[in-house]
C-alpha cells in the first residue's frame, strides 16, 4: 500500500499537473525561489524514480538509486520550506511522504530478498 501511495503522490500527481494543468507546475517551487525550469526537472526525475520503483524487473541497484533520489528530494523539500517560508504544514508534508517512502522501501526489501547471484554483483 505504501508503494501505491508513493506512485500516486510522487509520480501520477506531478505528471497529471504537467499534462493537464501546466500553469500550476511551478506553484510549489516558485515561492521558494527556484527557477521555473527546476519544477519541470523535478517532475521528470520523480516520474522516472517512481517508474523504477514500480517496475518489478528493475535491477536492484537502479531501484536503490530511485529510492535514494526520492529520499533526497523529500529531505531537500523539507529544508527548503524550513529555510524560506517556515510554514510548518509545508515542512511536515515531505517528512510524512518520506515516512511512507521508508515503509515502501522496507517492504520492498522484505518481499524481494537479494539472491546470491545479485549479491555477487553488488
Amino acid at each position: 500500500m505504501a508503494t501505491v501511495i508513493i506512485i500516486l503522490w510522487e509520480g501520477v500527481m506531478p505528471l497529471a499537473t504537467l499534462l493537464f494543468t501546466p500553469q500550476y507546475v511551478n506553484v510549489g517551487t516558485k515561492p521558494l525561489g527556484y527557477p521555473d525550469y527546476f519544477a519541470y526537472t523535478l517532475i521528470i526525475c520523480k516520474v522516472l524514480g517512481v517508474l523504477a520503483i514500480a517496475h518489478v524487473k528493475t535491477p536492484p541497484k537502479l531501484k536503490e538509486w530511485a529510492y535514494a533520489g526520492l529520499t533526497f528530494n523529500l529531505i531537500f523539500a523539507f529544508i527548503s520550506h524550513a529555510c524560506v517560508d517556515k510554514n510548518v504544514g509545508f515542512m511536515l508534508m515531505p517528512l510524512v511522504v518520506l515516512g511512507i517512502l521508508a515503509v515502501s522501501y522496507l517492504y520492498n526489501k522484505k518481499i524481494r530478498p537479494i539472491s546470491s547471484q545479485e549479491y555477487a554483483h553488488l
